[in-house]
């Protein structure tokens, strides 16, 4: 499934603000969705892992509002061992199932230029 297009424009905080300087501006940043298009409920975007809590802090919004959440990761893994990347909980597919298609369109477009740029010239890996 394609990756949803939801995007949250997210200024700094005031008391992060107060902090910069003419050589070092503070700037708002986007988050986008990083759950599968069609989901349900909130928008989610991981900003920082939270390693001592064993989960991330996600910016969580919809039409009427944002929040930052401190969520545990899903305990979910593919056949080979990889984690979800995605909250405890979430809504539609596991991470791995999730494709962000701009990505796909860049990779297409290097293997086009020069084939498999991923993977070893020898075959292995």
């Amino acid at each position: 499934m394609n990756q949803c297009t939801g995007l949250l424009f997210l200024p700094p905080p005031d008391h992060v603000a107060r902090l910069a300087t003419p050589d070092r501006p503070m700037e708002a940043g986007y988050v986008l969705c990083e759950l599968g298009e069609g989901h349900e409920g909130y928008h989610a975007g991981a900003l920082w892992d939270d390693d001592a809590n064993d989960g991330a802090v996600w910016a969580r919004w919809d039409g009427d509002g944002r929040c930052l959440a401190g969520l545990p990761w899903c305990p979910a893994t593919t056949g080979g061992g990889d984690a979800c990347g995605l909250f405890a909980g979430h809504p539609a597919g596991h991470s791995w199932e999730v494709v962000d298609p701009t990505q796909e369109a860049i990779l297409a477009c290097l293997e086009q230029e020069r084939p498999y740029p991923h993977r070893r010239q020898d075959g292995a890996g």
